[in-house]
């Protein structure tokens, strides 16, 4: 399960950024396809990229809602959230995987506590305040012009390194982005998807729809003993399988002596009404 869910994640990155003579030349790619979303977060203005953002295309639907009702991309982010939900992190998001290989580099690792459970409502905050309410009242893009480390890295970063002009133009911006950058990077490396668990509102968002999201990690109520090595081995600040901090990534599936756990698409069955123990 954990190998062919990294080649998943992989053949996406790939996938999502196959223009690769943009790596060449600095240039957009600005064909047709460049208007259909991607269920991950993945900069659209990264040289490779061949489709849109979700955030990004949210939010610039945000700021002409005066005019037009944002019905695609909400409909878009609906249909993945109601057949994949959070899936889409733990197997679809190409910043999923560069947290999790930042991870490997052997450093002392921060274990899940209560201050990383709190932590864990600052993307709702985030979601709110950045993607709806700036672009919105503001009329500005609040999260990608001021937090999202993966455009600053797949753009941003790129771009400016590549093209003479926009290096004159960079100033305290996009310092201020690189730094935020820089502190994502590192707590990456001893706090396992520290962006995604603290900061992502895609993952806030597709975690709305944990319970009614037809794919995802399956608990089979009569052989589950209520044990919780499920809920110990996980490295995110989960309280049971599947729920919303669960990225359904299934490392789970193997701790559990009882077979109890599956990944799969869901059945009415599969919800349990079992307590779990806090960690």
């Amino acid at each position: 399960m954990i190998k062919r869910r990294k080649l998943i994640q992989v053949i996406c990155a790939l996938l999502y950024n196959c223009n690769f003579t943009g790596f060449a030349n600095g240039k957009i790619y600005q064909g047709d396809i460049k208007g259909v979303c991607v269920p991950g977060l993945n900069c659209y203005s990264c040289p490779g990229a061949v489709g849109a953002c979700p955030l990004g295309s949210l939010q610039t639907a945000l700021l002409s809602s005066k005019y037009k009702f944002p019905y695609y991309i909400l409909g878009m982010l609906l249909l993945f959230g109601v057949v994949l939900g959070r899936v889409i992190c733990g197997f679809l998001c190409p910043f999923g995987l560069v947290q999790e290989l930042l991870y490997k580099i052997p450093s002392k690792k921060v274990k899940k506590n209560k201050w990383t459970r709190r932590l864990s409502c600052l993307k709702y905050v985030i979601l709110i305040i950045f993607v709806v309410a700036i672009p919105l009242i503001l009329t500005v893009p609040g999260f990608c012009k001021y937090i999202c480390p993966a455009g600053t890295l797949e753009g941003g970063l790129f771009l400016v390194s590549m093209d003479e002009r926009l290096r004159a133009l960079a100033g305290g911006l996009f310092i201020w982005k690189m730094a935020v950058l820089a502190v994502v990077v590192v707590s990456a490396v001893f706090i396992f998807r520290s962006f995604c668990r603290f900061l992502c509102p895609l993952g806030a968002f597709y975690s709305l729809f944990h319970k009614v999201s037809m794919v995802g990690i399956k608990v089979d109520e009569k052989k589950c003993s209520g044990c919780n090595a499920c809920v110990l081995t996980c490295k995110l600040d989960v309280k049971e399988p599947g729920d919303g901090e669960c990225i359904q990534c299934g490392e789970c599936i193997g701790a559990c002596s009882r077979c109890a756990l599956s990944f799969g698409v869901k059945n009415e069955n599969h919800k349990s009404d079992r307590k779990y123990k806090r960690q």
